[in-house]
């Protein structure tokens, strides 16, 4: 789902970069006057935990890859700002550090991963979970059917936005500039991945993770005396299931074939012929991220995975945490109102 440089014109990037840009900023200042405390550790516990679960490539019957996300997870349990931010930092991390996602279209995917999926997301959690005083067992399928529904819609969003391409931006003979892909091509070939794929795992980590978040009494509308029966120290028992998670990163690697709309231009070019021009131009926008496809050079593929995750999971929760905190101190500097 992470659009690369090349596929979408500029003229795209600019759009969504000026959606994404002050959606961010008002998402970050909302974040500093409704999280705090416990929640500022817990939301970049969910941000590291968001960036590893992407690196879990599941192989698509076709012979592309799909991946969970977990930003409808972070909004159903902290709020749409939170997933925002969080999410968005995710992505700005692998789009600089591990050449994920492109740098240009680093507008594109957060609007699809940060701002589309968890608005959809916690809006079906809210229509099925319903109130805080709901069972659990109903908040826990609200949370898996707003998960599957939040990445089914991001999905498709990244399927229409790559199908314009060719209809919006081609040469004098018509040939395609970005995407050569047409939206009979695009939209079905998202909709596929994410509606049997992506969805359904995006929907076992959201029920998962806000059932545990629950059971370890971590949510605000956990009772007293449901807390009294957790198991340990919450937050250690998170640190340990976020740890889990690192190590088990590399079954990531098992999953071969690239995700569709994710193809480098050699890839591209086996496929239709010849690279669109655009998309040869721009694709090279961006060549400096530090450890390209998650991958060390001289070291073992396995290990060069693990060592990317455990560094871009200690970047993301680390920036998560200081956007937090500089933004609550901001705050309270300007005098502004915590809640």
């Amino acid at each position: 789902m992470h659009i690369p440089d090349g596929y979408l014109s500029p003229q795209t990037c600019a759009v969504a970069l000026a959606v994404a840009v002050p959606a961010i900023a008002v998402a970050s200042s909302k974040v500093a006057r409704e999280v705090r405390g416990r929640a500022i550790p817990r939301l970049a516990m969910l941000s590291a935990f968001s960036f590893l679960v992407m690196m879990f490539n599941l192989p698509v019957p076709d012979g592309t890859t799909a991946h969970a996300v977990g930003s409808v997870l972070i909004a159903v349990v902290l709020g749409l700002p939170a997933a925002v931010v969080a999410t968005s930092v995710a992505l700005l991390f692998q789009a600089l550090v591990f050449g994920d996602g492109g740098v240009l279209a680093y507008g594109a995917n957060v609007v699809n991963m940060a701002l589309i999926m968890p608005l959809v997301g916690l809006a079906v959690f809210r229509l099925v979970a319903g109130g805080r005083d709901a069972p659990l067992p109903r908040r826990v399928i609200g949370a898996a059917v707003g998960g599957y529904a939040g990445i089914v819609a991001a999905g498709l969003a990244v399927g229409v936005q790559l199908g314009v391409q060719p209809a919006l931006f081609h040469d004098a003979a018509g040939v395609p500039l970005y995407n050569p892909y047409p939206l009979s091509m695009t939209v079905p070939a998202m909709a596929f991945a994410h509606l049997v794929i992506a969805g359904p795992a995006e929907a076992v980590v959201s029920a998962a993770g806000y059932g545990f978040l629950a059971r370890t009494g971590q949510l605000a509308e956990v009772s007293a005396s449901h807390r009294s029966g957790m198991l340990g120290n919450p937050g250690l028992v998170s640190l340990g299931v976020l740890a889990v998670t690192l190590l088990l990163t590399p079954l990531g690697l098992i999953a071969s074939g690239t995700a569709f709309g994710e193809w480098d231009v050699d890839q591209l070019a086996g496929q239709v012929g010849a690279v669109p021009a655009g998309l040869a131009q721009w694709s090279q926008w961006f060549t400096g991220a530090v450890l390209p496809d998650y991958g060390i050079v001289g070291v073992d593929p396995v290990a060069g995975y693990w060592l990317s995750a455990l560094a871009g999971s200690l970047l993301v929760a680390g920036l998560t945490f200081g956007v937090c905190w500089l933004a609550g101190r901001l705050c309270r500097r300007a005098g502004m109102q915590v809640e």
